[in-house]
């Protein structure tokens, strides 16, 4: 819902700051008085087409900001997720949509004070609102809207989640079908290069880890003769005439022989000499061990062949040495694909061809409920046609099938909403068809019918009253009164009957001073607003007559006074 609307220096206006309510919120005044002016200054917020001359003469810039109370289940919420902002906590959000337009004609955008594109504020500004107007429609005019809102209205939401369900495990099963087609005639067209590596990598037989293990073989082997030369000398150290196992032995039997003198003095040491015979046995056996490792066949060679081999077939290949293991059962896998004819391929063909078969059918369940809802919105819309002075107009609700290449999630229907105004017509697009004050009553006709059909919670009607007095007029208001029980509607009126049906009442009016015009806004309280209805009914001179019947509108509608 739009709560507030801050105007600075746009067009006649100077300052401005509006509070707006729940229901039906009326604009009245005077031709020229500016009441359109406040309509441009909210599309400007909504991100519509900034032109310089909004700019108020001698201001260097103009500025909007659009305050809105944001339902959390409202759909901008996750618009504004997606773009990395948020409303404010709450229930009801805080959103501003704030733009700057310089007199140069450069605008900025803002959304909650973050600078933002003009796209997604303007994007954000068809989801909170529609105008309808004599010169501007957005919304149910727009044929991108017209079967979301034909399926709304239908209420057949649990066969439109199916057919969306269906659609994408069709598109997931194409896919997967297509990416191993695509992987077959890959390996088809590479069979014979794939059948060569598989020969070469089968004679190598690759192991993971290989490499690391050759190059440490390889570098013991390179200094193998200084290594023997070194284990050698070792062992002469321990074993030989003047060896440490002879020394510790003699070292032993002496400590043995004075034991029983030393009254266990040294017991300690025989056991440490004991020990440290049995560790330098150990370390001779380990050293005879080494001396007895056999050098691989082929030595060093053998094993600077292998590896270089190793190498250079990873190199051939793009991979690193330990994968080469990898690479050859993926080779392996591969051809194994073609050799079995393209099994997988053929399965996941079935599958896509299965999906598409349970897509079609959801798709023409949904096609069949459209077309009875479209009957139902035709004859919904037809009654409320006549009442709006509309009777000679014929409306009708398009759905036609679309190609397979333009199937997809929304199903495979084209929807469009067609009106002729006068008999003999061609039907065609509403926006072309019908005249400025025509098209705004369609418009409420067609908002009437489809209300819960659209996201944006603030409906604005420009002058939808146009041309028509009496009781079309009265059946205007009614209509806009039954729309502003269960959203925000702001009109621009100048019937006396649609502004006693509303909920609040603004009077706008032109000022003049110091050789220059401003536009003033204000809201009325009971006695004023009855006195506007009485100006409307009787022009300038308001008399005690035009009093009464503003105040027989008044209570004929049941309004808050």
């Amino acid at each position: 819902m739009l709560s507030g609307l801050t105007i600075r220096d746009f067009v006649l206006i100077e300052r401005l700051e509006l509070a707006f309510h729940p229901g039906l919120c009326v604009l009245t005044g005077e031709t020229g008085a500016g009441k359109s002016i406040l309509l441009d200054a909210l599309g400007l917020a909504l991100g519509m087409r900034a032109e310089s001359g909004m700019v108020r003469p001698g201001a260097a810039q103009a500025a909007v900001a659009a305050e809105f109370a944001l339902p959390a289940d409202h759909p901008s919420r996750a618009l504004l997720a997606e773009h990395g902002l948020a409303a404010d906590d709450g229930e009801e959000g805080r959103l501003v949509l704030r733009r700057v337009l310089s007199a140069d004609g450069r605008s900025r955008a803002f959304i909650n004070d973050a600078p933002a594109s003009v796209g997604l504020l303007r994007e954000l500004g068809d989801s909170l609102v529609e105008i309808q107007g004599q010169f501007e429609q957005r919304g149910l005019a727009d044929p991108a809207t017209q079967r979301a809102l034909l399926d709304a209205y239908g209420g057949y939401e649990p066969a439109i989640a199916a057919q969306t369900t269906a659609w994408r495990v069709w598109r997931e099963a194409a896919s997967r079908h297509g990416e191993a087609s695509a992987a077959l005639d890959r390996a088809r067209a590479e069979e014979d290069a794939l059948r060569h590596a598989a020969a070469e990598l089968d004679a190598v037989e690759p192991r993971p880890g290989e490499e690391a293990l050759l190059a440490e073989r390889r570098q013991v082997l390179v200094h193998r003769e200084k290594l023997m030369g070194a284990v050698n000398a070792a062992l002469a150290e321990l074993s030989g005439e003047r060896g440490a196992e002879r020394a510790l032995g003699a070292a032993a039997r002496l400590v043995e022989r004075a034991r029983e003198k030393a009254g266990g003095r040294l017991d300690a040491a025989a056991a440490a000499l004991e020990r440290a015979t049995v560790e330098a046995g150990e370390a001779r056996a380990q050293l005879e061990a080494v001396l007895r490792d056999d050098e691989p066949a082929g030595g060093l060679e053998a094993i600077e062949e292998r590896l270089f081999t190793l190498r250079a077939l990873a190199r051939k290949h793009g991979v690193a040495v330990d994968e080469l293991a990898a690479l050859r059962s993926e080779i392996a896998a591969r051809l194994a694909t073609i050799e079995d004819g393209g099994a997988e391929a053929k399965r996941l063909l079935r599958a896509a061809e299965e999906a598409r078969a349970d897509y079609a059918a959801a798709a023409q369940r949904v096609s069949k409920l459209r077309r009875n809802a479209a009957r139902a919105l035709d004859r919904a819309i037809a009654a409320e046609l006549a009442p709006l002075r509309l009777d000679k107009a014929r409306f009708r609700t398009i759905v036609e099938a679309l190609p397979e290449e333009e199937w997809g999630e929304h199903g495979q229907d084209r929807v469009r909403f067609e009106v002729a105004t006068n008999p003999g017509a061609p039907m065609g697009p509403l926006a072309r068809i019908a005249s400025g004050g025509e098209l705004s009553r369609l418009m409420l006709a067609l908002k009437v019918v489809l209300a819960r059909g659209s996201p944006a919670t603030t409906l604005v009607f420009d002058e939808v009253d146009s041309g028509i007095g009496g009781a079309v007029a009265a059946a205007v208001g009614e209509r806009l009164q039954r729309l502003g029980e269960n959203l925000q509607v702001l009109v621009v009126t100048h019937s006396p009957q649609v502004a006693a049906k509303g909920t609040h009442h603004w009077r706008v009016a032109k000022e003049h001073g110091n050789g220059r015009a401003l536009t003033r806004v204000e809201e009325l309280s009971t006695v004023e607003r009855r006195e506007e209805i009485a100006r409307m009914l009787s022009g300038a001179a308001v008399t005690a007559e035009a009093r009464a019947a503003a105040e027989s509108l008044i209570l004929g509608t049941g309004a808050p006074r």
